[in-house]
């Protein structure tokens, strides 16, 4: 058996008996019922999804995926592929935006190379984990973006973080750095939610009008030159997909084996657990929604998902920015639960019914 087929096997959904438990405490705290409303609805998820009515998530871990797309040559982007190996450059600089955001809410920070096309060489490499498919996808505008091996393998290197980051992280986020990658994301969400190209692309790093409608023809070509089965979420991703949206939506597989809570970040991220979810119905179970983007298609993945987002912000970068945010929501939740009085511990008067 394949490591992603295992992993598969191994995820089953949030525990009904904990949400219960969790439910008849919070419905007893020494306040209206329900007053910090989706707070506690988060402590309800937590709980089902730790087993626990103590739901561990002190030891928060953003991953950070990050792959190169040869999309960007039909001009689907602002920036050019390099900026990338720079970004992973400022990453482990500690000055990105995700840097700043991670060390405000005492979250840990993994950098995983899942495809980069510049030369890693010049960087750390024992501060990078290494799991490189290749140096960047292929233009889906002219072909496959990856085969169908490679798209396993990038799910299966993602799966293969979560395990070996297991015994040091109680919750993790996803982020990620890929020129490019809103227009794989953007196709990925078309075919799996079966949505008009338009209805799902947005502008990515800040393109005008005529350059937003080119990138839509762009993805509408490239879909319609490789008819992606959006019955097969592999093929889907292997057509066009990005290798960090594949690790992304292994590290997401590979947390729901584990029963480990992931924070999904903004758009690319909701991509990625889209994927995940085509593959594994109950890692859904496990995920927590960071923030709104701006960008269309993650309206469309968040509602396939169920999903409310926790954050509203105008959020557009990446990275894990939201996620990062979101984790002092996630320990607020769980203090709530843990640290609030219920009316009888506190010996407050209920409200009159």
């Amino acid at each position: 058996m394949t490591l992603l087929q295992d992993t598969i096997d191994r995820i089953s959904g949030g525990n009904a008996n904990f949400r219960k438990r969790a439910k008849e405490r919070l419905d007893q705290l020494i306040m209206p019922h329900w007053a910090l409303g989706r707070v506690m609805d988060l402590a309800l998820d937590l709980a089902a999804m730790t087993d626990s009515m103590r739901p561990p998530v002190v030891r928060k871990r953003i991953v950070v995926m990050a792959a190169d797309h040869g999309i960007i040559e039909t001009g689907v982007s602002l920036f050019p592929a390099e900026v990338t190996l720079q970004m992973m450059c400022g990453f482990l600089n500690g000055h990105a935006g995700i840097n700043v955001l991670a060390r405000q809410s005492g979250t840990d920070l993994t950098i995983v190379d899942m495809g980069v096309a510049g030369d890693i060489s010049t960087l750390p490499s024992e501060r990078i984990l290494h799991h490189k498919v290749a140096a960047g996808t292929r233009s889906f505008a002219e072909g496959p973006a990856m085969s169908r091996d490679q798209a396993i393998q990038a799910l299966e290197a993602g799966i293969t973080v979560a395990l070996e980051l297991a015994a040091e992280t109680d919750i993790f986020g996803t982020g990620d750095m890929g020129i490019g990658n809103t227009s794989p994301s953007s196709a990925i969400v078309a075919c799996l939610c079966r949505k008009p190209v338009e209805e799902v692309t947005g502008r990515g790093t800040g393109l005008d009008d005529k350059q937003l409608q080119h990138k839509i023809e762009i993805l509408e070509k490239a879909i319609s030159l490789n008819r992606p089965d959006a019955d097969d979420p592999i093929d889907v991703l292997s057509k066009v997909g990005g290798f960090e949206i594949a690790g992304i939506a292994g590290l997401i597989l590979g947390a729901a084996a584990l029963r480990k809570p992931v924070v999904v970040d903004g758009f690319i991220s909701t991509a990625a657990a889209l994927v995940a979810s085509r593959l594994a119905p109950l890692s859904r179970d496990f995920m927590i929604a960071a923030h709104r983007s701006v960008e269309y298609g993650q309206v469309a993945a968040l509602a396939d998902l169920g999903k409310e987002p926790l954050l509203d912000l105008n959020f557009r970068l990446g990275e894990g920015t939201g996620a990062a945010l979101a984790m002092n929501l996630v320990e607020a939740a769980v203090a709530v639960l843990t640290e609030m009085a219920t009316f009888d511990e506190a010996a407050v008067s209920r409200a009159d019914k």
